[in-house]
């Protein structure tokens, strides 16, 4: 395996409550908890983060699947909902990716071409078996 990128990033130790910044300073943002967990709402989360990142690479594997079948997915869009929910064992995550399509996309097709970008997306990939992520077709 050869490593194309890597992305950095610190969070200091107040974590959800603290600060994140890339190595290359492009990312920094302050964390807070968002008001639903009784936190300031006053920053990102965690979620957000994960939720901003998933809708783009799934976008970006819609892209690359259209290329290769000659699809024009330029109208598309990718809707990442980040969960966190409570389980017996603590905390997990639980994602769904709604994706708008174009119209001639729809039907066979559109689920055609999702079900192949989730097979390429690399967070897909990471998440595959770890967390449940839900694919929507709008």
């Amino acid at each position: 395996m050869s490593v194309l990128y890597t992305a950095i990033a610190t969070a200091n130790a107040g974590g959800r409550e603290g600060r994140a910044v890339s190595s290359d300073k492009r990312l920094d943002v302050t964390l807070a908890p968002p008001q639903e967990m009784g936190g300031s709402g006053e920053g990102t989360n965690p979620e957000q983060l994960f939720a901003a990142g998933y809708a783009a690479c799934f976008a970006s594997a819609l892209q690359l699947i259209g290329r290769k079948q000659k699809l024009d997915v330029s109208d598309a869009s990718v809707t990442a909902e980040v969960g966190l929910v409570k389980e017996d064992k603590g905390l997990a995550l639980a994602v769904t990716l709604r994706v708008e399509l174009p119209d001639q996309l729809h039907g066979e097709a559109g689920t055609a071409l999702v079900e192949a970008a989730h097979q390429v997306c690399p967070y897909s990939n990471a998440t595959r078996g770890n967390i449940p992520v839900n694919l929507v077709i709008e």
